[in-house]
């Protein structure tokens, strides 16, 4: 078990042992997790690059394909209802 110190400024120094089992580096982004009687620190995993063909059709959608037309409507009104509820 290995102690630490928070920092006045929030900071936490990660021992050097533990950095090098798990091969984190300067810069590596962590994932903070409540647990509730601690936090657990765990490496973000960034996606793996994909391309449209891999990924499209994901999402199903039954109906008339939507049109530009249609989508900017939507977002229209979408920008009306928040404009409206901030009021």
């Amino acid at each position: 078990m290995e102690v630490t110190r928070l920092s006045s400024k929030g900071q936490v120094i990660i021992p050097k042992a533990l950095r090098v089992t798990h091969q984190w580096e300067a810069g590596q982004e962590l994932i903070a997790v409540d647990v509730g009687d601690g936090i657990l620190l765990k490496p973000k995993k960034p996606f793996e690059p994909t391309t449209l063909t891999q990924v499209a059709g994901c999402l199903s959608y039954q109906g008339t394909p939507k049109s530009l037309d249609d989508f900017d409507q939507a977002i229209r009104e979408g920008v009306m209802e928040q404009w409206h509820d901030r009021r």
